[in-house]
């Protein structure tokens, strides 16, 4: 006789996730942080060792330590914080105008086709046009002081703002207009809940492309005037064959484009908390 046995089940139990130790977890949350200044870290170690072995030109490309010491030097004299402060307000003045003026502007000229086909030509020819090129004329119509500098900086900011803002406008899409329009919309709350959040990714692009270009414009203007300003004391230092007081100024304004690039970052993380989060970005 023949018993029946029931079949055996194996019971499975759920997966018990050891927690991270605290240095982990930390690191996990600061990842990007530590990855990059590590990266940093790396380039000025290899960069130090190859200067002391001699597989570096101190004479053409120095090393971090004469830099910092050129560096600790310099901030010790009043002409320096001279420098800083002239140039400082080169940038904000210049940046500052062309965002102010860029952003609006390029929203109406989006927005409105008679605009958009009156200053095209314009944007298109001035864009073409190489800022440098102008620098003569703006020379001539405002001096040598700051002023001229600031108007160079505006230059190369406001056409790196203007043409992306433009685009965004144009490409919002139409069936949402329509659904808008249909639903008897105001126009102001088209633009605030609808075109101005549609544009936001291009503006911050336009941003982004603008900091380098602001950036070049002031040293350009420096350079070009030779009266004060970070951009002189680097002229000034390669024309006395200092190569550690040049790099330290260009080191200067490397830390200055990063620091306006990741502030244009959290500006867009901010204004953009509504976007939902994907999961990889999670």
């Amino acid at each position: 006789m023949t018993v029946a046995t029931s079949p055996a089940f194996r019971t499975i139990h759920p997966r018990v996730r050891k927690p991270r130790p605290a240095l982990m977890r930390w690191y996990r949350r600061n990842e990007r942080v530590v990855l990059s200044v590590a990266g940093v870290v790396l380039f000025f170690v290899v960069w130090e060792i190859g200067s002391a072995a001699g597989f570096v030109d101190k004479f053409f490309f120095s090393s971090p330590s004469a830099i910092a010491t050129a560096g600790a030097s310099e901030v010790t004299k009043a002409r320096f914080w001279d420098d800083v402060r002239i140039t400082a307000l080169e940038l904000v003045v210049g940046t500052g105008a062309s965002v102010v003026l860029a952003v609006p502007l390029g929203i109406f000229i989006g927005w409105y086709r008679r605009l958009s086909l009156t200053f095209d030509p314009w944007l298109n020819f001035f864009n073409a046009l190489p800022r440098v090129a102008l620098v003569p004329l703006v020379v001539l119509w405002f001096g040598l002081d700051w002023n001229m500098k600031a108007v160079v900086v505006f230059l190369g900011g406001f056409f790196a703002i203007i043409l992306p803002t433009v685009e965004g406008v144009r490409t919002v899409e139409r069936h949402l207009l329509d659904v808008s329009r249909s639903f008897r919309a105001s126009s102001r709350l088209i633009f605030t809940s609808l075109v101005i959040p549609g544009t936001l990714p291009f503006i911050v692009s336009g941003l982004r492309i603008a900091v380098g270009r602001v950036l070049a414009g002031v040293v350009i203007g420096e350079f070009y005037a030779q009266t004060q300003g970070i951009g002189v004391m680097i002229y000034k230092a390669e024309a006395s064959l200092q190569s550690d007081r040049m790099l330290f100024g260009v080191l200067i304004f490397t830390v200055l484009g990063i620091v306006l690039y990741e502030s244009v970052g959290a500006a867009e993380r901010y204004f953009q908390r509504w976007r939902p989060v994907r999961e990889d970005e999670a």
